[in-house]
């Protein structure tokens, strides 16, 4: 959930310069909020669970691999944790032969479910996970860790991995580098997943996992413009706002007048990928 101006050294890689220039494009007015709070936007998926499953990016295959190449045995069972609907899920279940996911809210669990049948759910949070000690040979956390709270889910993380595994943390960032994603960022005045403390984002993850390791991919995913409309709606700090259709119209003016997506049917939206992994002893 997203962004910041600026150039952040201590963002995953330090690659990601972010706009400070004004967007080419002038939006519709978009009015003066209080932002939800943080309890609010954390139990708010359940009722987007659909949404958020058509419209979220994946992870690259890079970074999953990157990731679970640290462990120092096989990768057989693996935790999906905050799974959400299955974004991350996805992905996983072609890399290890067990994947199952856990998360707090039903809805999106049902809504996994629906598109991965064959996966076990459990519904439960990252800090009480109902696995035994030792029982896990990877757990994989895609844009969520911020949800948790940090120290609690260490320590649950460290319990049931088992020695010579490893614990993934993954947040796709939009890059914006590119002018139009820029404008985009600057018209919905949210945040990457880590907004309050992202410059402190690898700081917050070493104080309680001290021997992780960082690295930034690349990926471009292509959706129709409406799919785009529909992708900033799952966004907590959108969706909760009382102005929410005005900001949806704004990104529908946007797309319809930037110079880099005006006419096109479909357009690519860049990420960056930050992966973060910890190897478990």
């Amino acid at each position: 959930m997203s962004d910041d101006s600026g150039t952040d050294p201590a963002w995953p890689g330090g690659s990601v310069p972010l706009s400070s220039s004004p967007s080419s494009v002038s939006p519709p007015t978009i009015a003066d909020m209080a932002e939800p709070d943080f309890d609010d936007r954390r139990l708010s998926f359940g009722a987007q669970s659909q949404n958020y499953a058509d419209h979220r990016p994946g992870y690259p295959d890079e970074a999953l691999q990157w990731v679970l190449a640290l462990a120092s045995r096989p990768v057989e069972r693996i935790a999906d944790v905050g799974a959400g609907a299955g974004a991350l899920t996805r992905s996983l279940v072609g890399l290890a032969p067990q994947v199952e996911a856990f998360d707090p809210d039903q809805g999106m669990l049902d809504e996994l479910g629906r598109r991965l049948p064959d996966v076990p759910r459990h519904r439960a949070a990252a800090e009480h996970l109902p696995l035994p000690d030792a029982s896990v040979d990877a757990v994989m956390v895609g844009q969520a860790w911020h949800w948790f709270d940090r120290q609690a889910a260490a320590l649950e993380f460290t319990r049931v991995v088992r020695p010579g595994g490893v614990i993934g943390l993954l947040w796709n960032v939009r890059d914006d580098r590119e002018p139009w994603m820029a404008a985009l960022s600057d018209l919905i005045d949210g945040e990457d997943s880590l907004r309050s403390s992202r410059a402190d984002a690898l700081h917050l993850v070493a104080a309680v996992h001290p021997q992780v390791m960082r690295r930034d991919f690349t990926q471009r995913v292509a959706m129709p413009s409406e799919a785009v409309v529909g992708l900033v709606s799952t966004f907590s700090y959108v969706r909760l706002r009382p102005d929410a259709e005005a900001v949806l119209a704004s990104v529908r003016h946007l797309l319809a007048t930037h110079p880099d997506t005006v006419g096109r049917d479909t357009v690519e939206l860049p990420y960056v990928t930050a992966a973060y992994r910890i190897p478990c002893r």
